[in-house]
């Protein structure tokens, strides 16, 4: 089997992994075996059963249940910010790498000072003058999310724009709007949907530390981060509370981070 087939055949397998991920995060209220937010004092700390396939939490609430909620919040929280992210530092990474002038010096310092800092800990930073919730955390995540992909669009926008097929457009009367979304776009795109696949995993990991700090969902509401934080003062006694929705973290980010590894894997090989 050839080195491109096997790269194929394992995009395909992680694709189609992931597809079933974001499938069980749409239907999560119609799989869950019960309330994912039901109290009962007669189940508290229960250990894994028919009626509980996960056990229960120190309110006697269903772990499986709030585990699958969670795969909505985490899923879709960073997906959704994943694709803001990747817009935004597409378009200015662009117009950056395409017109120069103030515009690039402004936007890349910018990067710089975003960069300058370790994410996460301007993301505590940011997360804690905001306050918690959901939408504070995808904000304080998302200020320097779209750092990478401004500085890669701009790198290849700079290496393609005096490739001789833009002189030609220009030549052919193309706006300078044409040329960019129409020709550089699809060119620099693979790569940058790399780093989106990639990216996909590392945020999720961001949403949950935020969560497990208490800036991010904020109780009932289910997520990976808050339950494993709810759950660790008593991990001794009923450890399925934490290890469960520990477990369901890890998978989901080795399956995007392996995706994103894939395709990566298969465009190297389709240029080579």
């Amino acid at each position: 089997m050839t080195s491109k087939k096997k790269a194929k055949k394992r995009t395909i397998f992680f694709a189609v992994l992931a597809f079933l991920l974001i499938m069980v995060s749409i239907l999560a209220p119609w799989l869950c075996p019960n309330d994912p937010n039901a109290t009962n004092a007669l189940y508290m700390k229960a250990a894994p059963c028919r009626q509980f396939p996960f056990g229960t939490d120190s309110l006697g609430r269903c772990v499986c249940s709030r585990v699958l909620m969670g795969a909505r919040t985490s899923v879709f929280s960073a997906l959704l910010l994943v694709a803001i992210t990747f817009l935004i530092g597409t378009v200015l990474g662009m117009l950056c790498g395409f017109y120069g002038g103030i515009l690039d010096t402004i936007v890349m310092r910018l990067a710089d000072t975003m960069l300058a800092f370790p994410q996460m800990v301007l993301a505590i930073a940011v997360a804690g003058i905001l306050g918690g919730g959901m939408g504070n955390a995808m904000a304080a995540l998302g200020i320097t999310g779209w750092t990478l992909y401004a500085r890669l669009a701009r790198s290849q926008v700079l290496a393609m724009k005096k490739e001789p097929y833009i002189l030609a457009a220009r030549l052919g009367g193309c706006s300078d709007a044409k040329i960019l979304f129409r020709h550089l776009l699809p060119n620099i795109l693979p790569p940058l949907l790399v780093n989106a696949t990639t990216q996909i995993g590392v945020t999720m990991m961001g949403f949950a530390g935020l969560s497990f700090l208490g800036l991010g969902v904020q109780l009932p509401n289910a997520e990976w981060g808050s339950m494993i934080n709810e759950a660790r003062g008593y991990m001794q006694l009923a450890p399925w509370a934490v290890l469960a929705p520990g477990a369901a973290m890890v998978l989901t980010v080795m399956i995007f981070n392996y995706l994103g590894d894939s395709v990566q894997e298969l465009m190297d090989v389709k240029a080579k």
